[in-house]
């Protein structure tokens, strides 16, 4: 199995990629829910369907508990979880409080494995490994181009890739790397007459893809 694309070309005539091609993620209606991930790990491990779906069904009631207490949540093989939000900008420090804060999100920065991808030589003469960082979750997806009409491309703004859609080229708001090694998005906003909120103060879900040495 693999992950599906299909070819499609920037028409947005403002974008610095306007008339390039790339390759854009598709997908089918289908949501893999609770019951399938149950019957998935119980062939994985010797834990009754049952008791699986009880635990998922639980997660996200424990991740609201400790998001709660201000704690981040690390997944081993999956990532780090944690609380992000807008706030809006105001000119005194008086006037900065919690009624600023507007949007709330929760940041995910999947967990990184170092792959060694060769050798270089060191000016000295000596040749040591060239790696990257690859998220440990996406390292062996293959990616195969589809034609099947039935296959939708994701919404725009439900999208976290930068500059590889088909209407234009953006960046992640969200700044900062939790691990070594990681790489951060741009973060920040500006402000906008009326109250407009900024993006900024919730960085930490850096390390989206792989990352040279």
């Amino acid at each position: 199995m693999s992950q599906k694309y299909i070819k499609s070309q920037n028409k947005n005539s403002k974008s610095p990629a306007y008339g390039k091609y790339f390759a854009t993620a598709v997908y089918d209606n289908h949501f893999i829910g609770t019951e399938e991930l149950a019957e998935f790990i119980q062939r994985q491990a010797s834990v009754k369907k049952s008791d699986i779906k009880a635990v998922l069904q639980e997660l996200g009631e424990a991740f609201k508990h400790f998001f709660e207490l201000g704690q981040k949540i690390k997944l081993d093989g999956i990532g780090i979880f944690k609380v992000g939000f807008s706030s809006i900008g105001v000119v005194k420090l008086e006037d900065c409080s919690a009624q600023t804060i507007t949007t709330r999100r929760v940041l995910f920065q999947p967990e990184t494995t170092r792959v060694v991808v060769g050798q270089q030589k060191a000016d000295d003469g000596s040749v040591k490994q060239k790696y990257v960082n690859a998220i440990t979750m996406l390292k062996d997806v293959v990616f195969e181009e589809t034609h099947d009409n039935a296959m939708n491309v994701e919404p725009a703004g439900d999208s976290s890739d930068s500059g590889s859609s088909a209407g234009g080229s953006g960046t992640n708001t969200n700044s900062g790397s939790e691990t070594p090694g990681g790489s951060g998005n741009t973060g920040g906003g500006s402000d906008t007459p009326g109250g407009g909120d900024n993006s900024g103060g919730d960085g930490g879900d850096g390390g989206d893809g792989l990352t040279n040495d």
